[in-house]
């Protein structure tokens, strides 16, 4: 698994949307539903008239910490859902990425909602070893 400063990520050896399905699954099982998908490349032909990779982000949800989180900090909201993506690179290896809660958070100084950050910072590590 690949660590930057915001996420991590793992190439993976699923086709795309073979790759879509099982990171949806991995969620499932770490509690997580997803609320939304961007699918990017559609999106972008449509609004722009533009080819690009195959590209989906999914709004992933864990109803539980989402509402500590909200009791915790009432603005949170503008950080919520977590973010996983799946693209195809530029080597056309399948890639699936998540944010690291504990980077999105560090702007919002509560005790409390680090604690959130750590344990969805786990779960999400999980899904994406999981792969």
């Amino acid at each position: 698994m690949k660590q930057t400063n915001y996420g991590f990520s793992k190439e993976v050896s699923l086709g795309y949307d073979e790759a879509i399905a099982k990171v949806t699954k991995e969620l499932k099982k770490e509690g997580f539903g997803v609320l939304t998908e961007i699918d990017v490349k559609e999106t972008l032909k449509k609004k722009l008239d533009v080819d690009f990779k195959p590209y989906k982000i999914l709004g992933a949800c864990n109803p539980l910490f989402a509402h500590k989180a909200l009791q915790a900090e009432e603005q949170i909201g503008l950080m919520l859902p977590c973010n996983v993506i799946v693209y195809v690179n530029d080597n056309n290896e399948t890639v699936v990425a998540a944010i690291d809660p504990i980077a999105s958070m560090q702007a919002v100084k509560n005790e409390t909602l680090g604690e959130v950050a750590e344990t969805i910072q786990g779960k999400l590590k999980s899904v994406i070893s999981n792969l």
